[in-house]
């Protein structure tokens, strides 16, 4: 009988082994995939418990909270949804997080462990930590001042610091409500639908998320990569480009939209935007020049945060030598965000030092207190100091005297370029109007803002779209606004 109960309690005592050890396995090995099961809830009832941290712009909260008394409980809500909705995204109990607040999710959600005084206190407590707040670099006076210059048209805005590098403006247009995606349901479901269906594609964060043909606002790279490298020693010197030009090794005619083109030189390329001139300046620079700067303004770069992704800015690595002509005047393959050309505006404002662009100042406590700060870095040396003034000059020049003129603000220093960018096939689309500056207020050290815009529904007859037109008068209210705060 003894025998019998022995080996009752053995196979007993097996099973609380295999029992412990199935435990073991579910808390440490399956606890990941077991998280991440669709059909767990307790993570996303979690997550949802409690409010979530607030991202600002001047001081001031352009996220919120509802307690909406659901098993989900807390949904964000955006009292300025489509105004800041290139900066903040969106966070959807249905569709997850975008942008901002998918960059900052750990810190805005309360997951950061840098939210408590002690690692792993809030684990070991069962407390729900807070979540954190996202001080953004946005100025509230630029951001409107970019909303309302692009009235809902299709287009962009990106405006930088460039002592700082510092994103004082970030625009897409036309925008969204981000809470209409917030919540889950039908009505979120067929907002999502809705967005999603628009031609407008409003959910395209069109100034970080989008690259165009950067048509003659490219020229400013050309230039600096001419002046860099010795192929123009003097910007007022004759230089022999011929008008008509051919394309290298075809018979295609590159056409100028301005006269007296011919021998021009390359102050006044740039003042008058001629094609040809800049098409040739490409060419002698070669292919390995060409590179070597447009690497150093950003292009091709697939790394770049904000710290949410930034498409990559394009200019082809190898091509034949026409192709080159018409890539160093922003067409053929080369595309650019207007953040990246706004970056090649504050390189040129900053003397060359292109400082590395970021969106969020620092984050914080629920009670303010700092927890990191995003640290001011070069990015790189764009071009040498003297370069840098002397496109300064040439930009100055186009204001006040050339293609810009509608960029012109009383008692500051403005710089600019237009571009006109073809596009679609045969160059049959409406073409992209652009417009890149910077602002230096009269007596400052230096410019205070470095502007780039893009319109892609500019209005007016197709053969007199061009970027001093269409982009210009809003890349001057937002430098105004700029030099007013």
């Amino acid at each position: 009988m003894i025998r019998y109960i022995r080996r009752a309690a053995g196979l007993c005592f097996l099973l609380l082994i295999a029992l412990l050890i199935n435990a073991a396995r579910v808390q440490v090995v399956a606890s990941g995939s077991l998280d991440d099961n669709p059909a767990n809830r307790r993570t996303a009832i979690g997550r949802y418990d409690g409010p979530r941290g607030d991202i600002l712009v001047g001081g001031r909260p352009v996220t919120g909270n509802e307690d909406t008394g659901q098993q989900l409980r807390f949904e964000r809500t955006y009292p300025q949804g489509p105004l800041y909705a290139p900066v903040t995204g969106f966070s959807s109990q249905t569709y997850g997080t975008t942008l901002l607040e998918n960059a900052e999710d750990k810190v805005l959600s309360g997951s950061d462990p840098l939210l408590t005084a002690f690692p792993f206190w809030n684990d070991v407590s069962g407390n729900r930590r807070s979540g954190g707040n996202v001080v953004t670099t946005i100025k509230p006076s630029m951001q409107e001042a970019a909303y309302r210059g692009l009235g809902g048209k299709r287009g962009a805005v990106a405006a930088l610091e460039p002592s700082t590098g510092r994103i004082l403006a970030l625009v897409s247009s036309p925008s969204y409500d981000p809470g209409e995606l917030s919540g889950t349901g039908m009505s979120t479901t067929y907002a999502w639908a809705r967005l999603n269906a628009e031609y407008t594609q409003p959910m395209l964060n069109r100034a970080i998320r989008q690259t165009y043909p950067p048509g003659s606002a490219f020229k400013i790279v050309t230039a600096a990569a001419a002046l860099d490298a010795g192929v123009v020693a003097d910007v007022d010197a004759p230089t022999g480009t011929p008008d008509p030009y051919i394309l290298p090794g075809t018979r295609t005619t590159l056409p100028n939209a301005t006269k007296d083109c011919a021998n021009a030189s390359l102050a006044y390329a740039i003042q008058w935007s001629c094609n040809s001139v800049m098409a040739d300046i490409g060419v002698k620079i070669g292919l390995a020049g060409m590179l070597d700067t447009v690497s150093r303004f950003g292009f091709n770069d697939r790394k770049l945060r904000i710290p949410s992704g930034v498409a990559p800015s394009n200019f082809d690595t190898r091509m034949t030598v026409d192709q080159l002509a018409l890539s160093s005047i922003g067409q053929f393959n080369t595309t650019a965000t207007p953040l990246q050309m706004a970056m090649v505006s504050a390189a040129v404002a900053n003397g060359g030092d292109l400082k590395q662009p970021h969106l969020v100042e620092r984050v914080t406590t629920p009670g303010g207190r700092t927890l990191s700060q995003t640290d001011q870095r070069s990015y790189h040396q764009a071009m040498s100091p003297s370069t840098a003034r002397e496109l300064q000059r040439l930009m100055v020049r186009v204001v006040e005297d050339g293609t810009g003129g509608k960029a012109a603000i009383k008692g500051a220093k403005v710089g600019g370029k237009t571009g006109t960018a073809q596009h679609g096939l045969g160059n049959s689309g409406t073409p992209y109007a652009w417009f890149i500056s910077w602002a230096q207020e009269r007596g400052a050290t230096g410019p205070a803002v470095a502007v780039a815009v893009v319109v892609e529904d500019a209005t007016g007859v197709r053969g007199a779209i061009s970027g001093g037109g269409s982009a210009a008068p809003i890349a001057r209210a937002v430098m105004e606004a700029a030099l007013r705060d």
